[in-house]
């Protein structure tokens, strides 16, 4: 009793089962002390003495009729119905490899096996009453023992059951005690925990490996939006569970996942069809018992839905006939008239109309579930859990000629020396199962209308993760995605509420490409130097922006800077020529030449800001301009300190001209110079220009340009040019309005005016500017202060020298031949 109750208390979800269906003991007071079985014994469908019993669970029968129990009165038995071939055949391996072992003399050599074999309907209820029928036996009243209720097991070991639900009840109640259950076909993982199910093993891998090898071959097949089905009950849920943690991993989205049970009320099916119906998905990956897909494929076929392609489990793929519907009592008179159409006079469903059974027929010309050898790895599996026992029996007994037997054994003993070594090496893990391999199976229709079972690839998953799938691609597969993939050029947007299969394909940005069709379509975003084509499907390397000879800008900035060049010369050469004349002398012309000579570097130094940068290029441009403009500036300041002191040397008692004459000229000029020369020195020594590509002002160009190096370096330049044109400028206002007949300070008035201007309105348009055109902005403030420089300084007087050579006189430019000339 107390066994019993300690069962009880280790199991309590399965409480109600116990209620209705627990083999419970009760103790007599009786003078003798024996034990009652309260309820009817359970008798085995198939049975055999021998020294050591092995016992067997099987389904024949698939299914039981519904009934509504009113919990008033005690519950009739289960009543089955649909007989189930596969399980029979199941047995009968089991049966044939008992029968191969008694008759060897290798094995087990004296020692007779026997064997009990029980129905369970496919029921957890009546799995757990055969599993206790099995350890305590079907004796009505057993003979009282020294402990009370206490015996030996009454088998060594189980074989069965095929369903997962119904094991995992069996390994419950009979795990206390320690004898080995072997399962043939239950392929839940949660069966591998040691701690709830320590004496259950099994012949078959779990679904652990067959849900990620689905998820695999889904995978494989590029298949992303597929619809899932299951069995209600602990096969179907835990194997579709790791299917879907597994396909979330490898991209694959599971438009819908419906359960249900073979019992379930035809309303439940129905509305399973209906989701099917309004799905889009074409492939549907279906866990479930081939006794639940029977009753799937039944409905499907009356709403006569075609055009899916099913990815199924070992559950029901190998299953090429859908079970027979029929009921009966005696599983052997049913299945005897099942397979030759015939009835026995004592059967209550005989009309008297069909054949007469004579018990004498013949299989050979059968062909049905029964003859169908195609379940002959699920057959195998019976087998090899049979001679897994016999093994561990045959060492625990020491047999060698003889066995050692000297009554029951300990089933812990067996438990624990379990293996399996027949034919190839295979043996049981950590986790009581044998090494992972599948083979993968497909459908091929045959001309006769006959399903072949077409082995096309193989999973392995002893192998690297990379090669445990291997497939054979012989023929096209359907496509099954929620949204088509995204083509080159394109990119995945997720649509609003739907999962991340279902997408949007939109244009690439700018920047972007994405070169790949597929599942796995990713942005990628292109190298600075290079851009997206048109197309987004390329990066293309970028344009190089830079003021080119080439362009037309740069053939006009060049042009002006030649004839400004050329104009200066010539105004060099008219000088030149006249270099005697009055109005060449008049205002120091060895400054004047220094100041055309000044001028034709300015406008030969801006054709240095044209062209590909370079690191000379760079250095070279902006000292070149700066010293140059500097040596002009100077010259023209000079030229205006020359006239202003002119006008105080005439006045009496002025000593200035002997302070400020020639030699005091040309130090001016070099020291204002010389000046610039350090500031451009420092500035190439502690950071210079140099050439850089602009990625950041244009998204598709690469602008070559010169960096400043050091941004002070660059405005001390083009400061200190500016204080010696603010300070020319001022002086030369000054002197505009002195008595002289050509005051050259009016003209260098308006050059500085011009030169002002034109470098003041340069510092807003060159940083505004983009590209190159910061660079022609530049260049183009260069050549307008040049030119301004040279016309209002040197223009005037070329006109007086070539058109009006009468005024070239020193009296005219003394004002006394002013009415004359007038």
């Amino acid at each position: 009793g107390g066994q019993l109750w300690r069962i009880f208390f280790l199991w309590p979800e399965w409480g109600c089962v116990f209620l209705q269906l627990l083999l419970a003991v009760s103790f007599s007071q009786a003078e003798d002390m024996v034990c009652h079985v309260r309820e009817d014994p359970e008798n085995p469908q198939f049975s055999k003495d021998g020294v050591i019993i092995l016992g067997g669970i099987f389904s024949f029968h698939s299914s039981w009729k519904e009934r509504q129990d009113t919990f008033r009165l005690k519950p009739l038995p289960l009543e089955c119905i649909s007989l189930n071939f596969r399980e029979f055949q199941c047995a009968q391996a089991m049966i044939f490899a008992i029968e191969e072992i008694n008759n060897s003399t290798d094995l087990l050599p004296g020692i007779s096996l026997g064997y009990k074999m029980y129905d369970t309907c496919g029921a957890v209820a009546r799995s757990v009453r055969v599993g206790l029928a099995l350890a305590n036996g079907n004796e009505a009243v057993s003979a009282p023992s020294e402990e009370q209720c206490t015996k030996p097991a009454q088998v060594q070991a189980i074989i069965g059951e095929a369903s997962s639900s119904p094991c995992m009840a069996i390994a419950t109640v009979i795990g206390p005690f320690y004898i080995p259950v072997i399962s043939h076909f239950a392929t839940c993982a949660c069966l591998n925990d040691k701690t709830k199910y320590p004496s259950f093993l099994r012949t078959i891998p779990s679904d652990y490996y067959q849900s990620r090898a689905l998820a695999q071959l889904v995978k494989h097949f590029g298949w992303t939006w597929v619809g899932a089905i299951r069995t209600n009950d602990d096969y179907g849920n835990n194997g579709m569970a790791t299917f879907t943690e597994t396909a979330q991993q490898l991209g694959i989205c599971l438009e819908y996942s419906v359960s249900f049970f073979r019992t379930d009320p035809p309303d439940k099916i129905r509305k399973i069809i209906d989701i099917i119906k309004a799905s889009s998905s074409k492939v549907i990956v279906a866990f479930l018992s081939y006794l639940d897909m029977d009753v799937l494929i039944h409905e499907l076929s009356k709403n006569n839905m075609t055009g899916y392609q099913w990815v199924g489990s070992e559950g029901w793929i190998l299953d090429s006939q859908t079970p027979l519907n029929s009921s009966g009592h005696e599983i052997f008179t049913e299945l005897w008239e099942t397979l030759f159409s015939c009835k026995f006079k004592q059967s209550e469903s005989s009309t008297g109309n069909e054949r007469e059974c004579t018990g004498h027929e013949d299989l050979t010309g059968v062909q049905n579930g029964f003859t169908d050898m195609s379940l002959m790895p699920i057959f195998n599996n019976v087998y090899k859990g049979v001679y897994a026992v016999a093994h561990a029996l045959h060492s625990i007994l020491g047999c060698n000629k003889t066995c050692q037997y000297k009554g029951q054994l300990d089933p812990l003993t067996v438990s624990f020396t379990l293996n399996i070594k027949e034919g190839d090496e295979v043996y049981f893990n950590q986790n009581g199962e044998p090494p992972a391999k599948y083979e993968i199976i497909n459908w091929q229709p045959t001309e006769n209308g006959i399903v072949d079972f077409v082995t096309v690839g193989l999973y392995d998953a002893s192998l690297p993760a990379d090669k445990q799938l291997k497939l054979q691609n012989n023929s096209l597969v359907p496509v099954s995605v929620c949204s088509e993939k995204c083509p080159p050029g394109t990119r995945k947007v997720l649509q609003k509420g739907k999962p991340v299969c279902c997408y949007d394909c939109i244009r690439c940005a700018e920047g972007e490409i994405s070169n790949t069709t597929g599942l796995v379509n990713f942005n990628v975003r292109c190298q600075p130097e290079f851009w997206s084509n048109e197309r987004r499907d390329a990066c293309v390397k970028k344009e190089a922006e830079f003021l080119s000879y080439e362009e037309i800008m740069g053939v006009l900035l060049t042009a002006a800077s030649l004839f400004g060049t050329c104009m200066t010369v010539g105004v060099a050469v008219i000088f030149f020529r006249h270099r005697k004349s009055p109005i060449v002398r008049a205002n120091n012309s060895e400054l004047s030449f220094l100041l055309l000579f000044s001028l034709t570097l300015c406008f030969l130094c801006s054709l240095t800001f044209i062209g590909r940068p370079s690191d000379w290029s760079c250095m070279l441009r902006h000292t070149a301009f700066g010293i140059t403009f500097v040596l002009c500036i100077s010259c023209v300041l000079g030229k205006t300190m020359v006239v202003l002191m002119a006008f105080r040397a005439t006045l009496p008692g002025s000593n200035v001209m002997k302070w400020f004459g020639p030699v005091q000229q040309r130090l001016s000029v070099l020291a204002f110079t010389l000046i610039q020369v350090v500031i451009c020195i420092l500035w190439l020594s502690i950071s210079p220009p140099f050439p850089f590509k602009n990625f950041k002002q244009f998204k598709d160009k690469i602008i070559l340009e010169c960096a400043l190096g050091s941004a002070l370096g660059f405005w001390a330049v083009l400061g200190y040019i500016g204080l010696l044109a603010v300070l020319c400028f001022i002086l030369a206002f000054l002197a505009r309005k002195l008595p002289d007949n050509f005051n050259e300070a009016k003209f260098i008035t308006f050059s500085m005016l011009i030169f002002c201007a034109v470098w003041i309105t340069f510092i807003p348009a060159y940083v505004s500017s983009p590209g190159k055109f910061s660079v022609a902005v530049e260049i183009f403030a260069i050549l307008a202060s040049s030119f301004g420089l040279l016309i209002c300084t040197f223009i005037p007087k070329c006109y007086i020298i070539l058109l009006k050579p009468e005024k070239n006189t020193r009296q005219n430019m003394m004002g006394r031949g002013t009415s004359k000339s007038l």
